[in-house]
């Protein structure tokens, strides 16, 4: 029976979290002390005690999510024996979980994913002025539907389909008057709901270029080892090995739509039957089990999450 791994986005963070583990296991506090040093901040104390609106900063969630899922993965390894090389077929992430799932696959330094997060983050905000952009979710619609309803209403401005999530879930992005156009169109071609997110930026459409630039010129000066086992890529729904396919996707990814309903469903075809979300929160299991029908997927994110795993995992 295969097995995938998986790695939380944007969204899941909360304050607290991993903060249990690192209290119980010295393998993830060795990891929160690491991001602290690679980033020169004490961004653990964010992420343990907040405030919450300090945490959701892009730039502070984006490394502080990696941070919780690695810490997350070493005491699997250090408490349950788990051996990615051995025990996964395959890694992905959502978003920035793919730099979560290349740092776990050994591609990337834990310290080098830290500094690339922060820098994504800090681009990402500054690529697109508060308040120009928008996005929405589109509720009901399939993929296809979606991506038509935005293209609908570009009208010369960018709107596009920015993250596939399965079961019927599609987030738009771009201007945020085209945003705001595809959500009324939305709702004539049947979405049972559409509504703008509360986001501090338009991520994964065209408007991130200069963003992605900047992660071109990072991903340049960075060490990258091919991964211990293959990382299915957002942007392509297929597993990459190769140092040189992996800089692309990431650059790729920035502009790109968050292929997950496709990178699930390659995985489930390969025969992964059973998948781990590793880190903050349980958004990637509900997700997986809509679109991989029979497929078991459970969230590892707590001391509690370990002992069942320990009890339980046979693969």
């Amino acid at each position: 029976m295969a097995v995938a791994f998986v790695f939380p986005g944007q969204g899941s963070q909360t304050v607290g979290m991993g903060k249990a583990l690192a209290a119980s296991f010295p393998p993830a506090r060795q990891v929160f002390d690491e991001v602290d040093a690679a980033l020169g901040a004490k961004l653990s104390a964010i992420v343990f005690e907040g405030p919450a609106e300090t945490l959701t900063l892009t730039e502070n969630a984006q490394p502080a999510l990696m941070a919780v899922s690695l810490a997350t993965l070493r005491v699997l390894e250090a408490e349950a024996g788990l051996d990615l090389k051995r025990d996964a077929q395959f890694v992905a992430g959502h978003s920035l979980g793919e730099y979560s799932a290349l740092a776990a696959a050994g591609a990337f330094t834990i310290a080098d994913t830290a500094r690339l997060l922060r820098l994504r983050g800090q681009a990402m905000q500054k690529a697109v002025p508060v308040g120009i952009g928008a996005m929405a979710a589109l509720i009901g619609l399939e993929f296809d539907t979606a991506a038509a309803v935005a293209r609908e209403a570009a009208q010369g401005q960018v709107c596009q389909a920015a993250n596939d999530n399965g079961a019927g879930q599609v987030v738009v992005s771009g201007d945020k008057a085209a945003v705001e156009r595809a959500v009324e169109i939305a709702k004539t071609k049947g979405a049972k709901r559409a509504m703008l997110l509360p986001v501090s930026a338009p991520f994964h459409c065209a408007l991130m270029q200069p963003a992605a630039d900047v992660m071109a010129q990072a991903l340049a000066k960075v060490s990258i080892k091919p991964p211990l086992v293959p990382v299915v890529a957002n942007v392509l729904a297929k597993p990459i090995s190769e140092p040189a396919e992996i800089v692309a996707a990431l650059i790729a990814q920035v502009t790109g739509t968050v292929r997950w309903r496709e990178s699930v469903a390659v995985m489930a075809a390969a025969g992964v039957a059973t998948f781990y979300e590793v880190g903050a929160g349980k958004v990637l299991s509900g997700l997986i089990r809509r679109i991989a029908a029979g497929a078991s997927a459970s969230a590892i994110g707590s001391p509690e999450d370990i002992a069942a795993f320990k009890a339980g995992r046979s693969f």
